[in-house]
């Protein structure tokens, strides 16, 4: 009888262990690092790079939307570089002190990509540095303007100005 007694209890263990732990070694999804938006985000430095995409309708001219975060006590100058159609393209953007900025949003600067050739559900590799910092190549999204939120965001490039003619004195005949 105790026999009988024993093995209920270690059967009665081994079904409690069984069905309770059954996620003991399972990694806890909360604990997986993930971008839970349409942008990428990666970090060079103390620089933090967040929610990186690109805006383009013809895949040929985009906006860059991103957050640079910047927690050091300086300004720090943000190399944006890619490859374009013509070459490879730097602009260096600003970022202040303590700060959070967001470019490609309304209201905000804008960084605009030129000659791109990738189209809208692509990837498109863009590099960004910082000072003496290693840099970090991100694979961007490539979104078209359907979806209703970025649609206000669609690239534009800054209106040039046209030359306007200066009149020339003529000689006026003497009377």
């Amino acid at each position: 009888m105790r026999a009988r007694i024993a093995a209920s209890v270690v059967l009665a263990a081994g079904i409690l262990l069984g069905t309770s732990a059954c996620g003991f070694f399972a990694p806890q999804a909360t604990s997986i690092k993930y971008n839970a938006s349409d942008g990428v985000s990666g970090d060079v430095g103390e620089i933090h790079v967040r929610n990186a995409l690109l805006v383009s309708a013809d895949g040929e001219l985009a906006n860059l939307i991103v957050s640079v975060v910047n927690p050091t006590d300086t300004l720090q100058q943000v190399l944006v570089q890619y490859k374009s159609s013509t070459g490879t393209v730097s602009q260096d953007i600003p970022v202040e002190a303590n700060t959070t900025v967001t470019f490609g949003t309304d209201g905000a600067p804008s960084v605009v990509l030129e000659n791109m050739d990738s189209q809208p559900g692509s990837l498109f590799p863009v590099f960004f540095q910082y000072g003496e910092e290693t840099g970090i190549e991100l694979l961007l999204p490539v979104l078209s303007g359907t979806q209703g939120e970025y649609s206000t965001l669609m690239p534009t490039l800054a209106p040039t100005e046209t030359p306007t003619e200066t009149p020339t004195p003529t000689a006026t005949p003497a009377a």
